[in-house]
């Protein structure tokens, strides 16, 4: 099987088509010989900052000297981003070697697994295979049926902030969404949740309390912002004292409140993490489109914001860094979105807007976008077309001076990057 066989074989199933639940990947992992039980697992849910905060505990981890598997999505240009192991995607042979296994353990089922169990289970194999000690794991979309949660007893829980998102699928309520979310934690095994909503909270207190699960809640009081900077963050928290991560959002900071208190854990159960490994890998942590700078003079800034409340924190990070500041902004956006609230939320940053309309089939047309925004807010707005084209049109006007701010949709991340390494 070459490479494009195996994106063949993940892809066979629309993304569209998903289907919630655990009997599938179940049953393909079985054929496959069960590699996630042969590995200890960090399971990572939440509407936003599930991905930064996964980033930030593997590259702990691996500093910590464990064998280290992540596992994200969605990938922003490969498949092969979304299983990284020490740092590194997986490499194409890997790929295609376990995509070989699981399509003949498919040819044997008879209810076919969908794109997401597909590539959840390669991942699995491919880290069995790597000899991954520790695998942190990212949910997909909920937790309780999500093809992620296959792991019988994670090393630790770990419960992000929870906002409304998915709703058709996981509630209309925040308390309905946090109990998807929930469903990760298992009978006796650690949590961490992030400090946040009375009623998120309540669902991860009762949930554990009834599967007598330690829960550890992070404490913002004791968190002491020391410095902020497009080049990094400077903070204390809890006992200790001048931590640093490059990640400069003001959003992950919560995220990496969370990441202490699970390494705490982790500590407390035995894990070998010295002080030294904790610092050196939050210093070194890369997560890409999450308000990350990708340019200076002008400056240039991506960010995945994809829903109202990722706008609301991107709007708090342009308040922190860019306040005197009116920015051109590059937004494209799904259509299953809440995107006039997203509008309103940036609108009083921005100058103007071009608009493109990303590489999916659940984009929102850039002409309709352009249209929502004028009539919202009464500024300029271009229509750009795709990705590429609306970010060279958003680049041509800008002076030294000026602040390009791209966000709306994870999936022109990748685009975006790909535009700027041609140039």
């Amino acid at each position: 099987m070459n490479y494009q066989q195996a994106i063949e074989f993940l892809e066979i199933s629309n993304w569209m088509g998903s289907r919630l639940g655990l009997s599938r990947v179940k049953e393909l992992l079985h054929r496959a010989g069960d590699p996630q039980n042969k590995m200890q697992f960090i399971h990572v849910a939440g509407t936003n900052g599930k991905g930064s905060t996964a980033a930030m505990l593997a590259s702990v981890l691996q500093e910590a000297g464990y064998r280290t598997g992540l596992y994200t999505s969605p990938h922003l240009r490969r498949y092969n981003e979304r299983i990284r192991i020490d740092g590194e995607d997986v490499s194409d042979e890997e790929m295609c070697r376990a995509a070989e296994i699981l399509e003949q353990c498919v040819a044997q089922m008879d209810d076919r697994p969908t794109v997401f169990e597909r590539i959840t289970a390669l991942a699995m194999v491919c880290f069995e295979r790597a000899g991954c000690d520790v695998v942190v794991l990212e949910v997909g979309m909920g937790g309780r049926l999500d093809a992620t949660n296959v792991i019988e007893r994670p090393a630790c829980s770990v419960l992000c902030h929870i906002d409304l998102d998915h709703t058709e699928i996981l509630g209309d309520t925040i308390a309905k969404i946090a109990e998807e979310k929930a469903g990760i934690v298992k009978q006796g095994c650690p949590a961490v949740a992030q400090k946040q909503s009375g009623e998120a909270l309540n669902v991860f207190r009762k949930t554990c309390e009834e599967l007598d699960s330690p829960l550890t809640v992070t404490e913002p009081d004791l968190l002491t912002v020391k410095a902020q900077t497009l080049d990094g963050q400077l903070f204390d928290y809890r006992s200790r004292k001048d931590l640093q991560i490059p990640l400069i959002a003001n959003y992950q900071l919560a995220n990496v409140m969370g990441v202490l208190d699970t390494v705490d854990v982790l500590q407390q159960s035995g894990w070998h993490i010295s002080e030294d490994a904790l610092r050196e890998g939050l210093k070194k942590t890369r997560w890409a489109g999450r308000f990350e700078i990708l340019g200076r003079d002008p400056l240039m800034i991506i960010d995945g914001a994809h829903n109202p409340d990722g706008a609301q924190q991107l709007a708090e990070c342009l308040a922190t860094y860019l306040p005197d500041k009116k920015i051109t902004f590059l937004m494209g956006v799904m259509a299953d979105k809440d995107y006039r609230q997203m509008i309103r939320t940036i609108a009083p940053f921005a100058k103007e807007f071009v608009t493109v309309t990303p590489d999916s089939s659940r984009s929102l047309p850039c002409e309709e976008l352009a249209r929502v925004i004028e009539e919202e807010t009464g500024l300029p707005a271009a229509p750009g077309g795709d990705v590429k084209s609306g970010f060279a049109l958003a680049r041509q006007g800008l002076a030294e001076d000026d602040v390009l701010c791209i966000f709306g949709s994870l999936y022109q991340v990748g685009d975006v990057q790909e535009a700027l390494d041609g140039v």
